[in-house]
């Protein structure tokens, strides 16, 4: 059967983006953030001698934007959005490693000189992922600088328990393994989780995929790169009848 109806599970920051690309697919959403976004204020923010910001998330690049007002950093973005992002924040040096952490990790090993100076990934409190690791292996000075928070939900809101409960919803969206984690445990707990066998559940990654097959659903869908285009596409296929 076709999808009609789909739940965002992204945080606030990052729904609207989204559910005005799903609308455009014809595509009625509900969300539903499972992550709540808290920027930090660092103790120091020293960038001086920086060779590049590393930026693994949308969050990142909002976190960075508040933390400093320079805009002449070298940025590597994991994606094209993320990039898109920094340019619209007014960062005028970014590039996009089009993929996911390997990538990235791959582009500043190819782009960048361990001698040129140390490299920041700027991360929240919860790090997915080892690129700190895979750059010092490779011989750079590599350091997390912690911008923000994401704090997962308690408990999952009346409206979303009752679109599960009452079959209103053909899908739900993941785009991080945590958030499919938070999902799963919230569905759980509320006695729900036996809604999802009824339910397409499309996942930014492999990774994703597998946190959110904790629980049985209808279909599992991966998107082929990890980039919400990508995931969208994928989405697509089943917005036309598959």
């Amino acid at each position: 059967m076709p999808v009609r109806r789909v739940l965002i599970t992204r945080p606030r920051e990052d729904a609207t983006d989204l559910a005005t690309a799903l609308q455009g697919l014809g595509v009625e959403c509900l969300s539903e953030p499972l992550l709540e976004i808290s920027y930090l204020t660092p103790a120091t923010c020293e960038l001086d001698g920086v060779q590049a910001v590393l930026l693994t998330s949308l969050n990142g690049v909002r976190a960075l934007a508040q933390a400093t007002a320079r805009r002449d950093l070298r940025l590597i973005a994991v994606g094209d959005a993320s990039a898109a992002l920094a340019r619209r924040f007014g960062f005028r040096q970014v590039a996009s490693a089009a993929g996911d952490g390997k990538a990235l990790a791959a582009k500043a090993i190819r782009e960048l000189d361990p001698q040129a100076g140390p490299l920041i990934h700027v991360s929240g409190k919860a790090v997915a992922g080892n690129l700190v690791g895979e750059l010092a292996a490779a011989g750079f000075d590599c350091r997390h600088l912690v911008l923000y928070e994401a704090r997962p939900a308690t408990a999952l809101t009346p409206a979303c328990l009752s679109a599960l409960r009452e079959n209103r919803l053909d899908a739900v969206l993941f785009f991080s393994p945590r958030t499919a984690a938070t999902f799963v445990r919230l569905a759980e707990a509320a006695m729900v989780a036996g809604c999802c066998a009824r339910l397409l559940a499309v996942c930014l990654s492999s990774a994703t995929a597998a946190a959110a097959g904790a629980v049985t659903w209808q279909r599992i869908l991966v998107a082929a790169a990890p980039s919400q285009a990508a995931l969208l596409q994928r989405l697509q296929q089943e917005v036309d009848g598959g």
